[in-house]
């Protein structure tokens, strides 16, 4: 074992003597780690629609350009270019796979959308649940603790 193994060790030992011995701190890391674990869902929810309307933007795009490519076609069926209209039929082709494609992933990012939303819920209902028996136990303590201060000291 390394001295830096040897090191880590003895400071996870510290910190779980510590958190041991102070019930409120561990509840404080709790409450922390909930904290940051709601503000990392809230980015990524955000990240997910951003990408979500790029996505919405491009759909878009790629419809204009698919019905550009269709009215050319025609034009050239109409005009008796069929070799032209034949290569802007495959090129509209194209066009339809990218859109299918663009479609399949804006529902994945739906469906991931969903996932941390359903996460952002479970934790705001831990948050309210949890939060009140936490809230009780620590103010349990603390009366307990004190109580027994003023037993130790004769006030009681």
């Amino acid at each position: 074992m390394t001295w830096l193994d040897q090191l880590e060790q003895e400071l996870d030992q510290r910190l779980s003597s510590f958190l041991r011995s102070n019930p409120v701190q561990v509840r404080l890391f709790e409450e922390q780690h909930q904290r940051d674990r709601v503000l990392a869902l809230q980015r990524q929810r955000q990240q997910l629609t951003e990408e979500a309307s790029e996505q919405r933007r491009q759909l878009l795009a790629l419809a204009e350009n698919i019905k550009a490519w269709t009215d050319r076609s025609d034009r050239a069926k109409a005009a008796g270019a069929s070799d032209l209209a034949r290569r802007a039929e495959l090129h509209r082709a194209e066009l339809m796979n990218q859109g299918h494609e663009l479609w399949r992933d804006l529902a994945s990012l739906g469906r991931r959308f969903d996932e941390v939303d359903a996460q952002l819920l479970e934790l705001k209902q831990q948050r309210s649940n949890g939060s009140n028996l936490d809230q009780d136990w620590a103010l349990f303590e603390a009366e307990q603790e004190l109580e027994e201060l003023r037993h130790q000291a004769g006030l009681s």
